[in-house]
């Protein structure tokens, strides 16, 4: 215990002095300046940047339609709606839920959050007699939720990263001692933009009656798939041992978490049992309204254009960082970006540098990832025209020298520590 407490404490320490280094520096923890957004400009500083550090891949949340449904809900139901599920919900959850569920071809249920939603899904679908087995890099909304597992002795193992060989020796190795072994994995994750691999795992639940999978497709949602209904779904057919999760949140620009299950009676199960359906507060009436706006645009064809337009500029972005031989960390065709810098003192530097020259990034640095890890995380919007991204990397690779000198780095450290062949 004692350990544990001086890894912690170690940890604490570790965060507080990056957010504060970050902070000083003015590159993290700032406040835009606009009095109206358009999802490309922001103002910082009095200075007008490029925002690449955005999760609204599909650049809805300027969509007419969606602000409309926002606007209309405040009209015609206030702006809350103070009521436990358990109780009483208004009358636009079940239109939302019934749209996603067309979309989904499944069962949805929403929550105010993801992470929320979470907190709902697993502690009532994972029962004390099953084991579970997290990717290294899920995602710490679905790690918090476990803890709730694991503080009722619940049995949780690590696996790395995409190693679906590990996974199935593990699988082995315990199918006579739990009644159900969980995989929880992201669809897409959230720092390189790299996928799991959703086929080897479908090939697994086949092999493997006591698998059950469990995706958070937060960063997958929109952006591909049919209806927009996210990468895993892109992958997978309708499978009684699939539960999905994702975000109202980024690329489908409402508000809220989505519950996907394979049957009603899960679904009913969660419901009535979940912590976040009984205790936590409701959905407020205008994410709820730009919610059932947005599905309406995934059930129609206007997605499918939204969605090749968001690919066009990804493999802009993609061809154009291979032949400045940036350091890409992920090959993946998702919206997320990571060019790896690897010490956190090159990390800073690069975004003062790229903030000096009218763009703002994501910068990623631990605990997000390891701390050789550090990156910019840059999410590509159809907010962002071509022009953008080819002076973003055209900077990129300008600076880039010049902050590893800096901080006496090498492209060859960047390439050690992301064990890249260069």
């Amino acid at each position: 215990m004692a350990r544990f407490q001086t890894n912690h404490e170690q940890n604490m320490r570790i965060i507080d002095q990056v957010t504060i280094t970050s902070s000083s520096l003015g590159i993290s923890q700032l406040t835009t300046e606009d009095n109206s957004l358009n999802g490309r400009i922001i103002t910082v500083n009095g200075k007008e940047k490029v925002n690449f550090s955005s999760c609204s891949y599909m650049g809805l949340e300027q969509h007419p339609k969606i602000k409309e449904g926002a606007i209309d809900a405040i009209n015609r139901f206030g702006t809350q709606f103070s009521s436990s599920r358990a109780y009483l919900s208004l009358s636009l959850y079940k239109e939302l839920e019934n749209l996603l569920s067309l979309m989904f071809e499944m069962p949805v249920l929403v929550s105010p959050t993801t992470t929320l939603g979470h907190f709902s899904n697993i502690p009532v679908l994972v029962s004390p007699d099953d084991l579970v087995i997290m990717d290294a890099k899920l995602h710490a909304s679905v790690q918090m939720a476990l803890q709730l597992i694991k503080a009722r002795g619940g049995k949780i193992e690590v696996v790395r990263h995409n190693r679906v060989d590990m996974l199935e020796d593990i699988i082995l190795d315990n199918k006579d001692k739990y009644n159900k072994i969980w995989y929880m994995a992201d669809g897409v994750f959230s720092m390189y933009g790299d996928y799991s691999p959703v086929d080897d795992l479908m090939e697994l639940l086949d092999r493997h009656e006591q698998l059950h999978l469990y995706f958070d497709d937060a960063h997958g949602m929109s952006w591909c798939g049919k209806n927009g209904t996210g990468y895993v779904r892109s992958k997978m057919k309708r499978h009684e041992r699939l539960y999905l999760t994702t975000s109202l949140n980024k690329a489908f620009a409402a508000g809220g978490g989505a519950l996907i299950f394979p049957n009603e009676e899960a679904k009913r199960r969660v419901k009535n049992c979940g912590s976040t359906m009984i205790f936590s507060g409701p959905i407020q009436p205008a994410s709820l309204g730009a919610g059932i706006a947005s599905a309406e645009i995934h059930l129609s064809n206007e997605i499918y254009t939204l969605q090749e337009q968001l690919q066009n500029r990804i493999t802009y972005f993609h061809d154009l960082a291979k032949k400045l031989n940036l350091p890409l960390i992920s090959d993946s065709n998702s919206p997320i970006k990571f060019i790896g810098v690897g010490k956190p003192g090159v990390g800073y530097s690069m975004v003062r540098r790229l903030m000096d020259n009218g763009f703002f990034v994501n910068l990623s640095v631990f605990p997000s990832v390891s701390y050789n890890n550090t990156g910019l995380r840059i999410p590509i919007t159809n907010h962002h025209r071509l022009e953008d991204i080819e002076m973003l990397l055209n900077h990129v690779a300008r600076e880039l020298p010049l902050a590893l000198i800096e901080e006496q780095s090498s492209i060859k450290q960047i390439y050690q520590a992301f064990r890249l062949v260069g």
